[in-house]
């Protein structure tokens, strides 16, 4: 029964951020709203972690799982992959760059303002 609030949860914060994008002027994922959203109340106290300690871990042990349909419906544009391949390695590698890149300048700068 506590997985399935647990879960009511995640479900909620989903819904409160698809209904945000529906009102929006612009396009923007309710996705990412709702993840927004249940990070805010994470971060002021209005959730704590223990209440999703349960449902995130067992989606976390079948995270590969979940990504299985992904991988499949990709396959649907496996000629425009094809075509475009050395773009989007190129795109995923410089990417990647940037993100690790940009990741250890904030941890170091991080590092350095908690020491000092």
């Amino acid at each position: 029964m506590k997985i399935l609030f647990q879960i009511f949860i995640l479900m909620l914060f989903t819904f409160l951020g698809e209904l945000i994008a529906s009102v929006l002027p612009f396009n923007f994922p309710g996705s990412l709203i709702g993840l927004l959203l249940l990070f805010i109340s994470l971060l002021f106290g209005l959730i704590k972690p223990s209440h999703l300690k349960e449902v995130s871990s067992f989606l976390q042990k079948y995270m590969a799982f979940l990504f299985v349909p992904l991988c499949v419906g990709l396959m649907r544009y496996f000629e425009l992959i094809k075509l475009h391949w050395i773009e989007i390695i190129l795109v995923l590698v410089v990417s990647t760059l940037i993100t690790l890149i940009t990741t250890g300048l904030i941890a170091q700068r991080s590092i350095r303002k908690w020491v000092h």
